[in-house]
């Protein structure tokens, strides 16, 4: 088996657990296709290589219909690796019931963008005063140095873009997985806009 699988947000919602009100993400999780599987003696690491989401043969390039079609896989839109646990063959199907509830996980996505942002919305600055004639509101001030070291430090928080980028949301709680609906709620907020592609994995942290 593997330690995860792919999937997409669909948006939040709350449920009751227990004796309170918990709110959820609802993840569609899978099913997933093993493509392949990476051997120590072959590639040097275990791994395995999971597809998900169908879409058009033209859509791909040679490269990747070739490989597909090499694992008599269908044309997928995603491949991921990830950590081999226990025994797997190609063409095994891949499904939500690898997670429990109870269960800790780590989820990955793609941040929405923000833009170009200034700092105080980039940086949570908390700028300067608001009235009038201050002639200084939301800039960042200053940012070097004189003589030495004539430059400005590597880091400095700074405007720029902002969002639409890797993070990971590390140790949800599993509060309800739905085998045969594909779906997986998740305690708290993902990364990511609805309809986004996640990455969703045991936790490393228990």
């Amino acid at each position: 088996m593997t330690n995860g699988l792919l999937g997409k947000k669909l948006g939040m919602t709350q449920v009751f657990d227990e004796s309170q009100l918990v709110p959820v993400t609802v993840i569609s999780a899978g099913p997933c296709r093993v493509v392949t599987v990476k051997t120590k003696e072959r590639d040097g690491y275990e791994a395995v290589q999971l597809s998900y989401g169908d879409t058009k043969e033209r859509l791909l390039s040679k490269a990747e219909l070739g490989h597909l079609k090499k694992h008599e896989a269908s044309a997928s839109r995603t491949l991921k690796e990830f950590k081999k646990t226990g025994d797997v063959a190609i063409g095994q199907t891949i499904k939500v019931d690898i997670f429990k509830k109870g269960d800790w996980v780590d989820v990955i996505g793609v941040s929405k963008g923000k833009g170009f942002q200034g700092v105080v919305r980039r940086h949570h600055y908390s700028g300067g005063p608001e009235s009038h004639g201050s002639m200084f509101h939301r800039a960042p001030g200053s940012i070097g140095a004189s003589s030495f070291p004539s430059r400005v430090w590597k880091g400095k928080t700074l405007p720029g873009h902002m969002g639409a980028e890797r993070v990971t949301s590390q140790r949800l709680k599993v509060i309800e997985s739905r085998p045969d609906e594909n779906l997986l709620f998740v305690r708290g907020a993902v990364p990511g806009a609805a309809n986004g592609l996640l990455v969703v994995r045991k936790s490393k942290k228990g």
